[in-house]
């Protein structure tokens, strides 16, 4: 039965074998490879050699699994999915995360609400409504639930999320953040009209959020509402006119914004939002008697990068802004000049330029 837990790259591997036709044998391999694909992971990894040995494919991440004939198909996006990201700025997948993984992300939330009762109140894990009590818990968010869970982590950083972010970004994929929205039953809060990028500025505009639905959601419920092709229209303050941040945008500004026009994205249980960091986006309070949680991850390519200093950059979280998928640019851009960069000694290694000198003669 094949893991539900993630995917596989799937590589072609050109080879030569020796005079007396021996099998190539994985630890012989050196040639060019070739990435074909991203499906289900399987482990152990299964090498597939053709008659001649010139070609093969392998298949494997290593973290659990068995191998089935009935794995789940690749994660692939249509050419018409694509495009409407590219028009509209978002997209919505009806069932897109299975019954399996939706259990475990259920089970895995619980366990966070159950201990946010008992839970100090500057406890930065959890951000509560006004009336959250130990006996009724009320909470608007759950912070960086990557850091909290292995569940949220795996999922998050090597599962079906990350392959939909390589599927809209490229082969090298950037994490950036990220949250789980309660929205409680009864009145949960509103999400005023705003966009992302402002919170968290970066050097493009490539960013994007990943939403699953762990609940089915219909209106009452205050689904998020987006509004088409304003990913590529104005970027608007999100301040008052003395410059207080309030995270929404001005009152005199949202016919601006064209918010009548927003989609409003309900869905059954596992559907999956995606909304590009400059849409519009927002969503009502939830009237119904049953929560809303929305699990949000934001990626972005591997050449884009958070700016650090502004917004909320620096408190996005332990696993934050590590590359999820392919590899890290060996150069960017900046002001339309491009340079060698050097790694990324975010979380230690370097000690000095007098060290790095002296060990690189």
């Amino acid at each position: 039965m094949a893991d539900a837990g993630g995917p596989v790259v799937v590589v072609v591997v050109t080879v030569s074998t020796s005079a007396d036709g021996d099998d190539a044998h994985p630890a012989a391999i050196t040639a060019s490879t070739r990435l074909v694909a991203i499906g289900p992971r399987r482990t152990p990894p299964v090498f597939h050699t053709s008659h001649d040995a010139s070609l093969v494919v392998i298949y494997g991440r290593g973290m659990g699994g068995t191998i089935a004939d009935d794995e789940d198909p690749m994660i692939e996006l249509t050419d018409a999915q694509r495009q409407r990201y590219d028009t509209d700025g978002y997209l919505l997948l009806e069932s897109f995360v299975d019954a399996s993984w939706l259990e475990r992300l259920d089970a895995a939330m619980t366990e966070l609400i159950e201990a946010s009762r008992t839970a100090a109140f500057d406890d930065h894990r959890f951000d509560r409504e006004p009336d959250h009590r130990p006996d009724a818990p009320r909470l608007r968010r759950i912070n960086s639930p990557v850091d909290l869970h292995p569940v949220f982590e795996e999922f998050i950083l090597d599962g079906p999320a990350t392959d939909l972010a390589v599927e809209l970004l490229g082969p090298d994929v950037r994490f950036h953040h990220s949250k789980l929205n309660i929205k409680w039953s009864g009145g949960g809060e509103e999400v005023k009209w705003h966009q992302d990028i402002q919170f968290w500025p970066h050097t493009d505009f490539s960013p994007l959020t990943i939403g699953v639905y762990l609940a089915d959601v219909d209106d009452e419920m205050g689904p998020m509402g987006v509004v088409p092709g304003s990913h590529r229209g104005e970027l608007f303050d999100l301040t008052t006119s003395d410059g207080r941040w309030t995270g929404s945008i001005r009152d005199d500004a949202i016919e601006r914004a064209g918010v009548d026009g927003a989609e409003f994205l309900r869905g059954p249980a596992g559907s999956v939002t995606v909304h590009n960091c400059c849409a519009v986006h927002g969503a009502a309070p939830n009237q119904s008697p049953r929560m809303r949680p929305l699990l949000l991850q934001t990626y972005s390519r591997a050449d884009s990068y958070p700016l650090l200093g502004v917004g909320t950059n620096g408190k996005s979280g332990r696993l934050a802004h590590r590359v999820v998928r392919g590899h890290a640019p060996r150069r960017l851009e900046i002001d339309g000049r491009r340079m060698p960069a050097a790694p990324d000694w975010f979380r230690g290694d370097y000690t000095s330029i007098f060290e790095h000198q002296q060990r690189g003669d």
